[in-house]
């Protein structure tokens, strides 16, 4: 199989190409290098994919309309993941403009390239977060998204509308995977474990949001990269949406207290009232991804912190050598 990836040097995007490239496909990854985080660490990502026959870079920003209708046209891909995105809850306060540029201009010019050159399959990246503030846990797919609570939510479900529209319409096939809190080697320096373990190990002090009551469905990213392999190859609806969560809902306290247990270090607590765009727990309901997609996660958040941590450490060998 032939697999465009957008966002593939990114953190998801790139552990996925390994697995792809390491299932025996050819890969093409789309990335901008945007600066949001050092783009540095994005090239580190891939330079075992670099090495690979079957791999190729185009360094390209999907929302550049005709450079994305060349790549898609000229490689002509069995399939397109699409994960390129804006990030960011609070960020996505401050430049709302920017994460609706790029969430939905930049999906809607992907759907017209796959809709055009006639691509047989796509899977999305979406989020938890569009399912806001109020919804009944655990969160099901069919659940009315009334609370929505950040632009980057926002921009992320009109993506889905988007996405459900070329499927009805234009007869895509589309598989939309909403995505809980994704940990892992790898990860984002701004995500909260990367965080957390870093401010511990260097006895920084962590701020804990909601006063630490929050939870999340906290997932590895192996686990979530298998939901990805899966979709690829699903022959259902032509239309579906599934959680990749890990169906386990994990206190944010309690998130602290493994990252201490790993480190053997005390965290420096400052508490503090919710931030803004936040939401007060998830938790996925994965019945749908299991019988669906067969999706299966393995990795509880006490085996998948020290595996985060092992990583951490090694990546700061490699700085400080």
């Amino acid at each position: 199989m032939t697999v465009l990836v957008t966002g593939g040097a990114g953190f998801i995007g790139s552990t996925l190409v390994d697995r792809l490239l390491t299932e025996g496909h050819s890969v093409l990854c789309v990335d901008n290098f945007d600066p949001y985080y050092d783009p540095a660490l994005k090239r580190a990502n891939l330079e075992a994919a670099l090495r690979h026959p079957a791999f190729s870079l185009a360094e390209s920003d999907i929302r550049s309309r005709e450079e994305l209708r060349s790549l898609v046209g000229d490689l002509r891909p069995d399939a397109i993941v699409h994960i390129a995105a804006r990030a960011g809850v609070r960020p996505s306060l401050e430049d709302p403009h920017l994460y609706v540029d790029v969430n939905v201009h930049g999906t809607l010019n992907l759907l017209d390239a796959a809709r055009e050159f006639g691509t047989p399959k796509l899977v999305v990246a979406s989020t938890s977060s569009v399912y806001g503030a109020e919804t009944e846990v655990p969160f099901r797919e069919d659940a009315a998204l009334l609370s929505i609570v950040s632009p980057y939510a926002a921009s992320k479900l009109a993506m889905e509308a988007l996405c459900h529209t070329y499927a009805a319409v234009h007869g895509l096939s589309i598989v939309v995977l909403r995505l809980f809190t994704v940990y892992g080697p790898r990860q984002r320096p701004d995500m909260a474990i990367h965080t957390f373990t870093r401010h511990i190990d260097e006895g920084l002090p962590i701020q804990l949001y909601d006063y630490g009551r929050s939870y999340r469905d906290y997932t590895y990213v192996d686990d979530i990269v298998s939901g990805f392999a899966a979709a690829l190859q699903y022959d259902g609806a032509r239309w579906c949406i599934a959680n990749l969560g890990g169906g386990r809902p994990t206190e944010l306290r309690a998130l602290v207290s493994e990252i201490e247990k790993t480190l053997g270090k005390k965290a420096l607590v400052r508490e503090t009232a919710a931030a803004d765009g936040d939401v007060p727990r998830t938790l996925a309901d994965i019945t749908r991804a299991r019988e669906a997609l067969g999706y299966d996660p393995k990795v509880t958040i006490e085996d998948g912190v020290p595996r985060f941590v092992a990583w951490y450490r090694q990546q700061r060998r490699k700085v400080s050598s």
